[in-house]
Parts: C-alpha cells; structure tokens; sequence
C-alpha cells in the first residue's frame, strides 16, 4: 500500500517539475530569469493564475487555450509535464527510495529539458551542459553501478568520438552536440558509452529517413541530433548494463 501511495505522489512531483520544466524551456534560451515575471500567457501578457497552473488538468480543461485571450497554448506544455511524470513513476518502481533514484531524477530534468531545447531552438546550451558535467563527477560516489575512471574514460570516449564526427563532417553536426556527448559518457561511463551513443545514433538514422521517406525534409536538410542523444543517455542510464551484457554474452 506505502509503495502504490508513493509511486502517486512521484507523479504529482513529476508532473509539478515538469510544469517547471517548461518554464527553463522557455526562457533559459533567451537569458530570462527563471522566477521573474511570474508565469503569464505570451499572448496577452496576462498573469496566470493558479487555476490555469495545474500540470495536465489546466491544459485539458481549457482546452489548449488561453483563458483570458484564446491564444493557443503549445502542446509542447502538456506532453512535457506527462513524460516527466510518467518517468519519476518509472524511476521510483526501479530504484525506490535511493541515493540512486535522487541522482536520476536529476539527469531526467536535464536531459528531457535538452531535449526539448534543441528540438524547438536548435541548441544545447553551455549553461546546462557544462554544470551537468560537474553533477555527474560529483554524484558518482553515489553510483552502484560506477567508478570515477570509468565516467572519466566514458567522458572522453564520448567527447573524442563525435569531435570526430563534427570534423570529418564539417560542420555536420554542432559543437553543442559534441560536449553533449562528453556529459553522457561521464553521466554513464565505459563501456556504457557506446550503448548511448550508438543509441541516439540509431534513433537519429532512423527518424531523418523517415523525414526523408514522407517528404518532410531533404536529404541535405539538417535535423537536431540533440533529442536523440538525450534519449540514447536516459536508455544508457536506466538499461545500458543489460544491453552491453546482452550485446557482449554471445561474443565470450
């Protein structure tokens, strides 16, 4: 009974972060602070008030709209609210009340905010990327499943790999995908690595042929590699020792 009350209210939190969530999304790109002006509707300028703040419920109620103007509200506010809630549900079923669950609680507001960024904005940013480095060195003491040389030699591994990739390319894909790559070596470490990488690799091919294939973009067009690296590093995170056993059992 404790442990279905408390799945409940990791998705009350997770829903009420993810609210947050969208607020960093909003205006972290743009330098605004995080807490001033208080939350309002872009459209009118109109201060919201807590009826229309309510993760999940205010956007089905009001039906993606404005109370006060009808401007539409992104669809992006609700689906970030029900994933991040959904995945503290997830994150507690697996680790329950841990040193552990703690720190990937943290690395899902991260990534799920990198996520999003790129995907609207086309960038990852220094001022997540760089302290997310710092969290991940500082935390693995609290990590079952990792050493310090092994988040350092993942860190590097990740980082030489995709400068690899932006030089071969020129200019194929970003710097800001490259520091990502040392932040999810360092946040999963050797030889887990590979496990997100070849991931978010997978995922990206995937998702541009099907771009291709419908005809939404050209086969020179770009796409954010960002998203798919962020997803590569939360499966790295949650399941990557049970894909590397996997992938490696059969090979001795």
């Amino acid at each position: 009974m404790a442990g279905n009350v408390l799945i409940f209210v990791f998705l009350l939190v997770g829903l009420a972060l993810g609210s947050f969530l969208n607020v960093v999304i909003d205006r972290l790109p743009t330098g605004q602070s995080l807490v001033r002006p208080p939350s309002h509707c872009p459209g009118c300028g109109q201060r919201l008030a807590p009826l229309d703040l309510v993760p999940l419920g205010s956007y089905l109620l009001l039906r993606g709209r404005c109370r006060y103007c009808g401007a539409t509200i992104p669809q992006r506010i609700f689906w970030v609210e029900l994933a991040t809630g959904l995945l503290f549900m997830l994150l507690f079923w697996l680790y329950g009340l841990s040193a552990e669950l703690g720190v990937l609680i943290v690395y899902t507001c991260l990534f799920i905010t990198i996520f999003v960024i790129d995907l609207e904005q086309g960038l990852i940013l220094n001022k997540l990327t760089y302290p997310a480095m710092i969290f991940a060195l500082a935390t693995v003491p609290l990590r079952a499943d990792l050493t310090v040389i092994d988040s350092l030699i993942g860190g590097g591994i990740g980082l030489v790999l995709l400068l690899l990739v932006v030089v071969i390319s020129r200019g194929g894909m970003g710097w800001g995908d490259v520091k990502m790559a040392g932040l999810m070596g360092l946040a999963t470490g050797y030889p887990i690595i590979f496990v997100a990488l070849l991931t978010g690799i997978i995922l990206g091919g995937l998702f541009a042929i099907g771009l291709v294939l419908f005809r939404r973009r050209g086969r020179k067009d770009t796409i954010p590699f960002g998203p798919f690296l962020a997803i590569g590093a939360m499966i790295a995170l949650l399941w990557g020792n049970v894909i590397w056993d996997w992938y490696t059992t059969p090979f001795g």
